[in-house]
């Protein structure tokens, strides 16, 4: 499960090029959110990188 901080993202999509099953998206006012949660393999690429702290996978 991830978890998405929003008001700490600041919409610099870094978790969304990292994520290899595309399962986030910058959304129309620049904030992360999850499209696809279903496919994520918890992989932690988006917790890993994000700048802000903004995203958190549940494992």
């Amino acid at each position: 499960m991830l978890k998405i901080h929003i008001e700490r993202c600041k919409g610099c999509g870094i978790c969304v090029a990292f994520c290899p099953k595309k399962v986030l998206a910058v959304n129309e006012i620049e904030k992360v959110e999850i499209v696809n949660e279903q496919d994520c393999i918890k992989c932690g690429q988006c917790e890993t990188r994000c700048p802000d702290y903004a995203i958190f996978v549940e494992k």
